[in-house]
């Protein structure tokens, strides 16, 4: 293995971060119970049904917090039991999970989109003795396979009515018989080496396997993301992705240690954009495709030649104008002028796309062009691209706000270290944010875990000599040549999907003499493809002006790669990849073999009449 280690900070850095602001306990209990009885002002904020927006107050939170975890004693749930919360990210999944593990319980969260077989692997893997069920919809698909969840006991029930459960609202009148010590021997009960959750990794190849990952793991993983960064005074936060997913959930509880507001978008993306506007969150996290949507969304004002070339001369003043004020010195006073005149036109629009208050947003789980995070950048939007997995609780490396490099994921979060295995490039990270094990799958475990405690995440990475990490591909991902040639699928991948007609791109190749691609249309942008290629809206994928447009994405790809690494020829299909189908995992990851099954033929086909050079 190299040598080079990660995760140091000087004492300069550490003037510059917020790691002094939390609660500093030492479980996620007492981190609840401190937070909401020592901050005012809002901790949660949501659209009611009437459409306005209502907040929460810290005392308010507390006091939900409490009924519903005196409910779940009242219902028998002991310290260790299991409890899975199935449901969309919305202010009662937060109380659902505080309330919990307030309890002593174990969270394993279900995505919203699970299908009732998915459902049913996490409920009865994990033992779980009661369900909060968001709908009565969700609540028929636990019925489908409760006869397999012998350990499950009790269904609660968020919203609506179903029969045979408990509603959220019970639950709380269950608990005004369980007096205020048995809450508080609860939460004191619980150590930092207890487990606090399972989460089951969203995996693209076979059935997820649930990581374990206790009070102290979470603990640790959030002081390192405090003591990363200034979160200033009163952090806001936009909740979008499933807090089923370990970064929402660890960011959740970041914000709440640090006496912030969790704002809950309305469940609806074509509604994200005026979520973002309505709320102007300090702070936002999304996957790349999200962010390149907007990209799109920003870009697409640059419509024709001449409104082309103002647009990105002010994207260049703005870059200019940042890359002088990080030095440390002002713009002279023509480029000052040429400033204003490019914010008021256009880089001040890119921002309010954003609310307008953003101080920087965090993304990550899959590549982000570099180009996109500049031109953001340029803007005003500084979004900071981050890694880790469901295993190294949820973050281990990030680019900071005052130490950051476009094109790599940042350094070590603080007590977190990174190695890059020397046999095979493979980045191993190390520390108290690392999980214990994968539930009841030893050989699993050592598989991943090693005896020194790194953990051998799978993907392929680079250090480079300041520590940031860049990471190249995924073992899985690697695809081997007729003649031999190991390429990453991934970084093609990333490259075609830069392209704003694009929602997806799948490499294949594997014991091929080159490599070919499957293309999906974003069918948000399928109007404005329609009017480009001037097709006729009817079969997009075989038509010749859309193949055309997708060709100069290919073509964009291919001019800075390898002939080895080009794609030779492609596929398109005019739809999107779904959770439905099995094509994608809920943070939009590709499960490339479920893809490669339901495309077979199309892809071999591509090879048919012979090699190409």
């Amino acid at each position: 293995m190299a040598t080079k280690e990660q995760g140091q900070k000087s004492d300069r850095d550490r003037d510059t971060t917020g790691s002094n602001r939390g609660t500093d306990t030492d479980t996620l209990a007492q981190m609840i119970v401190s937070a909401t009885s020592r901050y005012e002002g809002p901790a949660l904020k949501f659209k009611t049904a009437q459409g306005e927006w209502e907040e929460v107050s810290y005392e308010q939170l507390g006091d939900e917090i409490r009924r519903v975890t005196k409910g779940l004693i009242a219902l028998g749930i002991e310290a260790g039991d299991k409890v899975s919360i199935f449901s969309d990210t919305r202010p009662d999944w937060t109380v659902c999970d505080f309330g919990s593990l307030c309890a002593g319980a174990v969270i394993a969260p279900i995505y919203q989109t699970s299908s009732a077989e998915e459902a049913r692997h996490v409920l009865s893997d994990s033992g779980a003795k009661l369900v909060f069920c968001e709908s009565p919809e969700l609540v028929e698909k636990v019925e489908e396979v409760r006869h397999d969840c012998p350990e499950l006991e009790h269904v609660v029930l968020i919203e609506g009515e179903a029969e045979g459960t408990t509603t959220l609202d019970d639950l709380g009148e269950h608990g005004e018989e369980i007096d205020d010590r048995q809450f508080d021997e609860r939460v004191e009960g619980v150590s930092a080496d207890d487990l606090f959750t399972i989460v089951y990794t969203s995996g693209t190849t076979g059935p997820p396997k649930g990581c374990l990952l206790t009070h102290g793991n979470y603990r640790a993983n959030i002081a390192m993301c405090e003591d990363a960064a200034d979160w200033g005074e009163r952090p806001s936060l936009l909740l979008f992705l499933p807090l089923a997913h370990v970064l929402t959930r660890i960011l959740q509880m970041l914000v709440i240690d640090i006496g912030g507001t969790l704002a809950y978008w309305e469940g609806d993306k074509d509604k994200l954009l005026e979520n973002l506007q309505d709320v102007q969150p300090t702070h936002f996290s999304a996957v790349p495709r999200i962010f390149e949507k907007i990209y799109a969304r920003a870009t697409a004002q640059a419509d024709g030649v001449l409104k082309e070339k103002a647009f990105w001369k002010a994207v260049d003043v703005g870059r200019r104008v940042r890359e002088l004020d990080r030095q440390g010195e002002e713009p002279g006073p023509i480029l000052r002028q040429e400033y204003l005149q490019a914010d008021k036109r256009i880089l001040s629009r890119v921002r309010e796309l954003f609310g307008g208050k953003l101080e920087f947003a965090a993304t990550g789980a899959a590549p982000v062009q570099p180009e996109m995070l500049e031109f953001f950048d340029a803007c005003g939007v500084l979004i900071l691209e981050g890694y880790g997995a469901t295993e190294t609780s949820a973050v281990a490396t990030i680019n900071q706000p005052h130490d950051f490099r476009f094109g790599t994921v940042g350094k070590a979060l603080p007590g977190s270290e990174v190695r890059i295995a020397e046999e095979d490039g493979e980045v191993l990270i190390r520390g108290p944010h690392v999980f214990q094990g994968y539930h009841g799958l030893e050989e699993e475990t050592e598989e991943d875990l090693d005896s020194d405690g790194w953990y051998r995440t799978g993907d392929i990475g680079e250090l480079d000599d300041d520590g940031f990490l860049s990471i190249t591909g995924r073992k899985k991902d690697i695809i081997v040549t007729s003649s031999g040639k190991n390429i990453p699928a991934g970084y093609i991948e990333n490259k075609i999907a830069a392209n704003r007609w694009v929602s997806h791109a799948v490499v294949y190749g594997d014991d091929k003499p080159y490599l070919v691609a499957l293309v999906t249309l974003d069918q948000e942008e399928r109007e404005s493809l329609v009017e480009e290629a001037g097709a006729d809206g009817d079969d997009l994928a075989d038509d010749g002006g859309v193949r055309s447009e997708i060709q100069k994405a290919i073509d964009a790809a291919n001019e800075d790669l390898a002939n080895v690494e080009q794609i030779k020829k492609f596929t398109v299909v005019d739809r999107e990849l779904t959770e439905e189908n099995g094509e994608i995992t809920p943070t939009m990851k590709v499960k490339r073999n479920v893809v490669y099954d339901h495309y077979r033929d199309e892809l071999e086909g591509l090879y048919d009449g012979g090699s190409e050079s």
